[in-house]
């Protein structure tokens, strides 16, 4: 039998029992995790400030609302460690200098007006529409021939450092899809 202290003894005892109670008070607990009094959801992103695709693990609460920002040590990019720009991403999100609705200014107009998504989204289309439209070319000739293309050259795309990859992947299929050539991202310019 070892030779322990006093002090050795009390610890070893103090740490057999508190192990020994531990599977008591789960059970006491029926078995399940306790309860959080707030849910909070987590999930990874990337931030949206500069071009280098840093990767944050973002925590909101059940409204929504960012609560926390960590660096993802998942991410090959950052490892964990984040700027002080990609920290204050919680500040962006929940700033009440933040839009939270569709503001248009009328051309000519100095006054801003208030709209909904869906008019939004629909003066979008439209505007698009009629750009391509306009814009659309079939065919070309090269060499006396007519080759044909099937593009636009009046609508440009842009992304930016907020694009992950599946965003620049979805928008860049879309974009070829209605016939732009002119394609480009902020990391490239």
């Amino acid at each position: 039998m070892p030779n322990l202290s006093r002090r050795q003894f009390l610890q070893a005892t103090a740490l057999v029992s508190g192990s020994l109670l531990l599977p008591s008070a789960a059970q006491a607990a029926g078995g399940q995790r306790f309860p959080l009094h707030k849910k909070i959801g987590e999930g990874t992103t990337i931030c949206p400030y500069c071009s280098c695709g840093c990767g944050l693990i973002v925590a909101t609460d059940e409204t929504g609302h960012i609560v926390n920002v960590e660096g993802d040590p998942e991410n090959p990019i950052n490892r964990g460690a984040l700027d002080p720009k990609s920290i204050s991403v919680r500040q962006l999100s929940n700033s009440p200098l933040r839009l939270g609705t569709v503001r248009y200014r009328a051309p000519g107009s100095t006054q801003w007006e208030e709209k909904s998504w869906d008019w939004a989204v629909e003066q979008i289309a439209q505007r698009v529409k009629k750009t391509r439209d306009a814009s659309f070319v079939r065919t070309i000739k090269v060499n006396d021939k007519d080759v044909t293309v099937n593009r636009t050259e009046g609508i440009a795309w842009l992304g930016g450092a907020a694009n992950n990859n599946e965003d620049c992947y979805l928008a860049s299929k879309l974009m070829r899809s209605l016939g732009l050539v002119y394609l480009e991202h902020q990391a490239r310019i």
